[in-house]
């Protein structure tokens, strides 16, 4: 995308991720990279008696995907002249719903604001972050990127 042509997409969507899979390894593996080892999380048996049904994905790791695999799968901003992006921060995050083990999620986001700076413009999304199936979001999350030209 270029620079000049953002302003005309304020309000617009403009990244939509492909679907990716919750699997037990993927959080497994966020709870052995963080240490948040609840059950919930990391015991399907016992989770199966719990209030979800079974086990679900942490919370952070739905956000997680918003720098990582939502953005190589095309939910991410790409701006030609583009040298590098950081993540700049995030504004207001919920999670909506528990994202249950065996679900896919994908991201669809939405240009809110464009701010011009010394080498660099900086874009805030409103990032929803949606359950295959299901009419509720797993999280909604307001991210700020830089992206240095």
């Amino acid at each position: 995308m270029r620079l000049s042509d953002l302003q005309s997409k304020l309000g617009q969507q403009i990244a939509l991720s492909d679907w990716v899979p919750i699997t037990q390894e993927r959080v497994d593996a966020f709870a052995d990279a963080t240490g948040d080892r609840q059950f919930i999380h990391v015991d399907p048996r016992r989770a199966a008696a719990g209030p979800f049904g079974g086990p679900i994905a942490h919370g952070f790791l739905t956000l997680s995907l918003l720098a990582g695999e939502f953005s190589t799968s095309g939910g991410g901003v790409s701006l030609d002249g583009g040298r590098m992006t950081v993540n700049y921060g995030l504004n207001r995050v919920r999670f909506v719903a528990p994202v249950r083990v065996g679900s896919r999620l994908r991201n669809r986001a939405v240009l809110q604001a464009v701010e011009e700076g010394q080498g660099y413009v900086q874009l805030a999304l409103l990032n929803t972050i949606e359950i295959e199936g299901q009419e509720k979001p797993a999280c909604t999350a307001e991210s700020l990127m830089r992206v240095y030209l």
